[in-house]
């Protein structure tokens, strides 16, 4: 079970980053996929919280949205959305932020709002929904995200989630208290800011990726940290829960899921 995709690779060193006792804040898509991932292995313990509400979740199957009757069915309890932003979210009590991005700059700022210019997009895209209040008040963000030159681009076309704004302490600038992203998994490689400018710099490679493959994908020059490392390949026992968990939630959903 040694061979993995991208997608696998980037999902488990998702899934790694998390610790037992964190409490998450989880979007739809590639992070819920690591969070829960996350769950069913190292981090029995982690505490899944989803937008509708729902605190404590154990889903057995992915959730399609925020909405699914799974992530109601099996958490510990639910709120009203207003509680769940006021109080749990802006009340500072989630560790950690999971997103993912339309577009990502090498600020940890995110585009989930439109491509091209605002009043004539090219595409529409779903919007911010809470990812703006996510991006701000969780205690640190990580970002999910596959590398390709439409979405890790220099400029993004709107500013939907802040992350460290034009660099530097340009976040605390804007008030805000919390470490913003700190983390970055692609399919490719795993990035961290740097201390000082806070651009994502790329401190391991995936196994088999080469610099020239990043670079190929990225809208932005890359750089690298001083001593970079390759990531961990993925053991046995995590492809066979992600694979098992991705097998249940097609089989719930359809092979489209």
């Amino acid at each position: 079970m040694s061979d993995h995709t991208p997608t696998e690779m980037m999902t488990i060193a998702a899934a790694r980053a998390l610790k037992n006792d964190d409490v998450c804040f989880v979007g739809i898509g590639a992070p819920s996929a690591a969070c829960n991932l996350a769950r069913l292995t190292h981090a029995p313990d982690i505490t899944l919280i989803y937008e509708s509400g729902t605190i404590g979740t154990a889903p057995s199957i992915l959730p399609l949205s925020i909405g699914d009757g799974e992530l109601c069915e099996t958490a510990l309890t639910t709120v009203s959305v207003p509680e769940m932003f006021r109080y749990w979210l802006q009340g500072g009590r989630i560790t950690v932020g999971f997103l993912g991005a339309a577009q990502l700059d090498r600020f940890g700022n995110i585009n989930t709002t439109v491509v091209g210019d605002y009043a004539h997009p090219t595409v529409r895209l779903p919007g911010g929904g809470g990812a703006p209040e996510i991006a701000s008040s969780c205690g640190q963000i990580f970002i999910t995200l596959k590398q390709a030159q439409r979405a890790m681009v220099e400029t993004i076309d709107f500013v939907t989630s802040m992350g460290h704004g034009k660099g530097g302490d340009d976040r605390a600038r804007h008030g805000l208290t919390t470490k913003g992203p700190t983390l970055l998994i692609t399919d490719l490689a795993v990035w961290t800011p740097d201390p000082e400018s806070r651009e994502f710099t790329v401190s391991t490679l995936h196994p088999g990726v080469t610099r020239a493959q990043v670079q190929e994908t990225c809208g932005w020059p890359v750089r690298y940290a001083g001593d970079v490392g390759e990531t961990p390949v993925p053991t046995n026992e995590e492809l066979r829960v992600l694979r098992d968990l991705n097998a249940r939630t097609r089989a719930a959903h359809g092979e489209a899921a």
